[in-house]
């Protein structure tokens, strides 16, 4: 007799597929155990915790996505401009700086471009089957520009007369970029960081803070110490400058301005001033203020005889007080033994330092110097013809004594005037010597959309093409070398700053 098993069946805990089910819930419905995924094994990381491992991405990861469009647009269209054509030679850390400033300049406006349309689509989504072709065209195309640029600074350097560039200066030019470039990316990354540790509302108020701080401390601070740097340096006397023995110089022990007052390049100018014509310079350690500077300067002409030879320059020094000592020599060969040349320190800052903040003083002093000598020679039998020459800020400030080319051709027998800052200088009986390698002649705000007047510009080198913007940019990278080139290239004259001066 079979004996039937009535006792109740265990219960099966198992799916059909294997897995194990979850228990009824007091609703008679079985829960869902939530599925956790494991951790991802890095290959390079065993040791880390799995939570960190995770978030590790593999090393294929960063070869697999190229950069973002905007990303390689702005580092291409930064490189390419910053290899365009220039007018001066450059160090590979010169070009490297211009280049990383320019992709930094656009990384930044890709990044608010980016996020003024990430409002309305997904940029990188939008354009993602275009990120390996960009990036292929743009290796291709900073290649390309890279080869050109080599042959144009070659070009230039042959004319210029320095040596020739090899592949070490773009590998220079390469790692330095790269590594400036690098280095604001992180001081970036580390100020976001700042920011989001802080908060908006803290970090912002230490903004501020800092803001003020800057306006009211340090750049205070820092104007006072380059202005008593300037002082410092314009007052040192270099022991290899000997004071002059002639009593027709200022500095000499019959002449009414001490050595030690002229400053340090009323000194040079003096001191390296050919023999034979009356040399006069006051600087600004000599009087008290400008009047009294112009004052003396009139009576040491009339104790040199400076009155008395058949020419009188009046040469416009730059902002530093230098007078460029070829010119001395050149007015030398023009003119012999009859002519006497005076200038008046208005400032120890450097050239650019004076042009951008005290264009003012030298104008005024140089008005004021015109004004003295004129008067001087009003009531003079013997009355020598009267020049004036300037370079640089010289001649921007000379120019600007006169109201018009009319009245430049009336109070002057003739005028000079060499590296006009922007070619702005009256023109009317003046000679205008302009290198066309010299970027201060070029340099001005209207550059950026319109070419520059380049009327007698004297070739002297390859020139580059003017374009919009890239013409700009190259001229203003140009200005930091224009003194560093060969005389008579760049901002460097030669004698002829003195030989080629007109006559009546």
């Amino acid at each position: 007799m079979t004996v039937l098993d009535t006792s109740p069946a265990p219960a099966d805990d198992t799916s059909p597929d294997g897995r194990p089910e979850s228990p009824p819930t007091a609703t008679g419905h079985p829960t869902s155990t939530p599925t956790t995924t494991a951790p991802r094994e890095h290959p390079d990381c065993p040791d880390l915790h799995p939570a960190i491992r995770q978030r590790i991405p593999r090393p294929s990861a960063f070869f697999r996505r190229p950069p973002r469009p905007g990303t390689t647009l702005a580092v291409a269209i930064g490189t390419l401009i910053s290899l365009a054509p220039n007018l001066l030679p450059r160090t590979p850390g010169a070009q490297a700086i211009l280049t990383a400033l320019l992709v930094l300049l656009g990384l930044a406006v890709a990044g608010v471009w980016r996020w003024v349309l990430g409002r309305r689509i997904d940029v990188d989504a939008r354009f993602a089957a275009w990120r390996v072709p960009l990036a292929v065209l743009s290796v291709a195309l900073i290649a390309v520009a890279a080869v050109r640029a080599g042959h144009w600074q070659n070009g230039l350097r042959e004319a210029m007369g320095t040596p020739p560039i090899g592949p070490g200066y773009w590998v220079r030019w390469a790692v330095g970029a790269t590594v400036v470039v690098a280095a604001c990316l992180g001081a970036a990354r580390g100020v976001g960081w700042v920011v989001r540790a802080l908060g908006r509302v803290r970090a912002g108020a230490v903004g501020v803070a800092a803001a003020l701080a800057v306006h009211l401390v340090i750049a205070p601070a820092v104007v006072d110490g380059r202005r008593a740097a300037y002082a410092a340096a314009d007052a040192v006397i270099d022991p290899g400058v000997d004071a002059p023995l002639s009593s027709s110089r200022s500095g000499s022990a019959e002449s009414a301005v001490p050595w030690a007052t002229l400053g340090a390049q009323g000194r040079r100018f003096v001191a390296q001033a050919p023999a034979g014509p009356t040399t006069v310079y006051v600087g600004l350690g000599s009087a008290p203020d400008p009047a009294a500077r112009v004052a003396l300067a009139v009576r040491e002409l009339e104790r040199s005889g400076g009155f008395e030879r058949a020419a009188l320059v009046l040469a416009i020094p730059t902002g530093s007080g230098w007078i460029d000592s070829a010119a001395s020599e050149g007015l030398a060969r023009r003119f012999g033994s009859e002519v006497a040349v005076v200038g008046v320190q208005y400032s120890a800052a450097p050239s650019w330092v004076s042009f951008v903040f005290g264009r003012a003083e030298a104008i005024r002093v140089t008005r004021a110097l015109m004004a003295a000598v004129e008067r001087a020679l009003a009531d003079r039998p013997h009355r020598p013809k009267l020049f004036v020459y300037g370079q640089s800020l010289g001649a921007t400030a000379g120019s600007a004594v006169f109201a018009d080319d009319a009245d430049q051709r009336r109070r002057t027998c003739a005028v000079l005037w060499a590296g006009p800052p922007g070619g702005a200088v009256h023109r009317g009986g003046a000679t205008v010597l302009a290198n066309s390698s010299d970027p201060v002649v070029r340099w001005s705000v209207p550059l950026l959309w319109r070419s520059p007047d380049l009327r007698g510009v004297r070739r002297d080198a390859p020139v580059p093409a003017w374009l919009p913007v890239v013409g700009f940019v190259q001229t203003t990278a140009d200005l930091v070398g224009a003194l560093d080139a060969p005389r008579g290239h760049g901002h460097r004259y030669g004698t002829d700053q003195g030989t080629a001066l007109g006559d009546c």
